[in-house]
């Protein structure tokens, strides 16, 4: 990985910038004007939100996913003088704006797997890839990072978990396997850590969206409270850093402190230390590899909470958080069964949170279409693409099967 080779202001595409992850990346790019130009932004319908960054940051490029959130956004900037803005809609523009010559890196935020194929167009034009969008390892996985290998891109993670087992590994990828006997990721348990699991059929999407610790999107915050999160990051880990499934660890850390860790061959364990602002991970990103102002508040340790931590066999936690282990079972399984498991939840989750489904019920989709769909090594995007979409008919058929509405 190599840092940019010039002092000139890097200009950026984000993916997905009315998100949680976009807002936050705006945030942080909004306090180095000097250092960063925001090229191109992307999003699906949110045109109040996107017309706002429109103004503040004044884009030469705009996309959104729908036609007809396109033509309400370009009505509303030609009502402010248009901003010499270019808008477009598409899947195929998102994928231009992320591959376009005049960007240097790129914010890939769009949630699911939606996003791949804009991450391997910015992979294969060789950019600085700021990964949010886990499903482009979780899906895509070694197509993806062939991609990245062939564009010649810097890959660099942004989930708060990567991010910290990132900055706590040898600066010498080469010496990953040799020096490192485990990575450690940790998870907060979300906001159902103590609940009675048979009470866990009466929980409503609301419930699962409240988040103790972390400020997230509907769809992030239902896998939070499931730990399918964990499992896709567990995935994510083992395409990232290259360590067998086997010396990949999940423990409960419910402060939020600790965001992940590294375990050495001599015991010693470093790991990365932080308030639970998605800001620190996105401008460590940003700036890498040098370190620049998040906004994020300093941890405070005279007034730090006791840190604990819970194995998975505690409290019943193999049981409640049941779709973790799923995760080194899609590992193990043939190359692209990542891509079932990830396409499973994410129909089970939207039916839940539709409430065309219960919560408890998420797993057995997930866990029914991982035991039942066919795979053989996938190589191609195509391939991988044509799972995702025969998988999701058969979540889609598990919802209606079970569909409590």
């Amino acid at each position: 990985m190599n840092s940019l080779k010039n002092a000139q202001k890097q200009r950026i595409t984000i993916l997905g910038s009315t998100g949680s992850i976009g807002v936050n990346t705006l945030d942080v790019i909004a306090r180095h004007p000097d250092r960063f130009e925001v090229f191109a932004l992307t999003g699906a319908k949110q045109v109040d939100l996107m017309l706002q960054q429109c103004l503040q940051f004044k884009p030469s490029m705009v996309v959104m996913a729908h036609t007809d959130a396109a033509q309400q956004l370009q009505e509303k900037l030609d009502a402010h003088g248009g901003l010499g803005i270019r808008v477009q809609s598409g899947a195929k523009a998102i994928e231009d704006v992320a591959s376009h010559p005049q960007v240097d890196s790129v914010m890939a935020a769009i949630v699911g797997a939606a996003g791949l194929k804009a991450c391997i167009a910015a992979a294969l034009s060789g950019k600085r890839l700021l990964l949010a969008n886990k499903e482009a390892l979780v899906v895509g996985a070694d197509v993806f990072l062939k991609a990245v290998q062939q564009g010649g891109a810097t890959l660099i993670p942004i989930d708060s978990e990567h991010s910290a087992i990132f900055q706590s590994l040898p600066d010498d990828a080469s010496t990953w396997e040799t020096r490192v006997e485990k990575i450690i990721l940790t998870a907060s348990g979300g906001p159902f850590r103590r609940r009675d699991v048979k009470s866990l059929k009466d929980v409503t999407p609301e419930e699962a969206c409240a988040h103790p610790n972390w400020v997230m999107g509907r769809k992030i915050s239902v896998d939070s409270a499931t730990m399918m999160n964990k499992a896709l990051e567990v995935i994510e880990a083992r395409y990232l850093f290259g360590l067998p499934p086997e010396r990949l660890e999940v423990v409960i850390h419910p402060q939020s402190v600790i965001h992940s860790m590294v375990q050495y061959r001599d015991t010693s364990v470093v790991a990365q230390l932080g308030t639970p602002d998605m800001r620190v991970p996105i401008a460590y990103g940003l700036s890498w590899p040098e370190r620049m102002a998040s906004g994020a508040q300093a941890l405070n340790f005279q007034s730090l909470a006791d840190m604990s931590f819970e194995s998975l066999d505690d409290h019943g936690h193999r049981e409640r958080f049941a779709g973790l282990g799923l995760a080194w079972d899609a590992l193990r399984a043939p190359l692209g069964t990542t891509a079932v498991l990830n396409a499973a939840n994410e129909v089970a989750v939207e039916a839940f949170l539709s409430k065309r489904i219960r919560f408890d019920q998420i797993h057995h989709v997930n866990a029914h279409c991982l035991s039942t769909q066919v795979v053989s090594d996938m190589t191609t995007i195509e391939e991988l693409l044509a799972l995702d979409e025969k998988t999701r008919l058969l979540a889609e058929a598990c919802v209606r099967k079970w569909s409590v509405g």
